[in-house]
């Protein structure tokens, strides 16, 4: 199935019920007076998350969506049907933005969390609202309220504990794979992974984490080259990154590949480049212990010893016990920080939320770039003489 991360779709609340005018009309019963009832209420819109969505590919074939309006109200006093609720399913992870302002509206970070996007008008009364001892017989009445109209963007966020960072063939699908039992697309050459893929990864039957695996960037990514950066915010819910480097083509090529993409991260989004990253070595088989320990000595005279460190080999096996139980605990420490401190889960909302902006600010710079640059490279209209004849072309 198509991996969708962005739609626009327009939700259109109900309209309120129209007020009835009527009187009273029975037999031997005079000057009756007035028994018109309310109309009902316009439907609401929600937005509901559900764990069986992964993507938001249904709103590329349906972009709008309506509420029932409330049902007009009727003599003996009768109100009028409220209008039936609209409810919207969502893949978990969706935030959603009024595309007019660019506000933000919401964020679905579980399964059942519903949310109001449009509200419904407001009923209308009947001539029986209006009578009073100085008006009988009220022909007054409402109409109905109309429902609210908006334009939305949704955004689908992956939910996962550490996100994987790194070139195309640095070993991040092949890590995810054997982590976990997703099982995405792995192959020789780059770009293999074209869509980002979660997986649930076990650390014993108690203990277990979410982990996120995005395309590659390349240099140039901030720019449009390769995939670009267009699947960077999946990575804005990590608390916790981990940046993957090849050994197997020698210190100086991991060391270029890392100062790319650390150079591209900080181009993409300040905020998520300042988020905790851990440098992984991945590949390990390729190298004997003499030889990664004078890689791992040319790195640190280069760059500086880092701050988490870990040699893995995804083939062999080596290192994950150890890379899985340091990424769990980190996972668990992050997750009793937010629930024991109201601030800190508030500033990591913030935290977000600003680098799902920056990002989206960035990328919708390159697109716009880009129709520039389309334009000034279209040809123009002209016309040229050709053996006595006059030819007109257009561009």
């Amino acid at each position: 199935m198509k991996f969708v991360d962005e739609a626009v779709i327009t939700v259109e609340a109900g309209n309120g019920g129209r007020g009835c005018l009527s009187f009273r009309r029975e037999k031997f019963i005079e000057q009756g007076g007035p028994d018109g009832g309310d109309g009902g209420f316009g439907g609401h819109v929600f937005l509901e998350a559900t764990e069986h969505l992964n993507t938001l590919i249904d709103f590329r074939y349906k972009r709008r969506f309506k509420a029932q309006n409330g049902q007009p109200g009727a003599g003996r006093q009768r109100t009028g049907i409220t209008g039936e609720d609209l409810v919207i399913p969502v893949p978990v992870g969706t935030c959603v933005y009024d595309r007019a302002t660019d506000e933000f509206i919401g964020d679905i970070q579980k399964a059942g969390d519903r949310f109001c996007v449009a509200k419904g008008g407001k009923r209308g009364l009947g001539n029986t609202r209006f009578k009073s001892s100085v008006n009988r017989a009220p022909r007054k009445i409402t109409v109905g309220g109309p429902g609210e109209v908006r334009e939305l963007r949704l955004e689908l966020n992956l939910l996962a504990d550490v996100g994987l960072l790194g070139l195309p063939n640095a070993g991040k699908s092949t890590l995810l794979s054997v982590l976990s039992n997703a099982r995405p697309k792995i192959a020789d050459y780059p770009f293999t992974t074209l869509v980002p893929s979660i997986g649930v990864v076990r650390v014993d039957e108690l203990r277990s984490f979410v982990m996120a695996d995005i395309p590659g960037l390349v240099e140039g990514a901030a720019e449009g080259a390769g995939l670009g950066n267009r699947f960077l915010k999946h990575l804005s819910r990590n608390h916790l990154l981990l940046h993957m480097v090849d050994v197997s083509g020698g210190v100086e090529a991991a060391i270029a590949a890392y100062q790319t993409i650390e150079h591209e991260l900080e181009k993409c989004s300040d905020a998520l480049f300042q988020r905790p990253r851990w440098l992984v070595f991945t590949k390990q088989d390729v190298l004997t212990e003499e030889e990664q320990a004078a890689f791992y000595q040319a790195w640190c005279a280069e760059l500086g010893e880092p701050e988490r460190c870990f040699w893995i080999s995804s083939v062999q096996r080596k290192g994950l016990e150890t890379l899985s139980l340091a990424i769990w605990q980190a996972a668990d420490d992050y997750h009793q920080k937010v629930l024991e401190s109201e601030e800190y889960a508030s500033e990591m909302r913030d935290n977000l939320l600003q680098t799902a902006a920056e990002v989206r600010q960035n990328a919708s710079k390159k697109r716009r770039g880009q129709r520039q640059e389309g334009e000034a490279e279209k040809p123009g209209q002209g016309s040229f003489e050709e053996e006595g004849v006059q030819v007109e072309y257009v561009g």
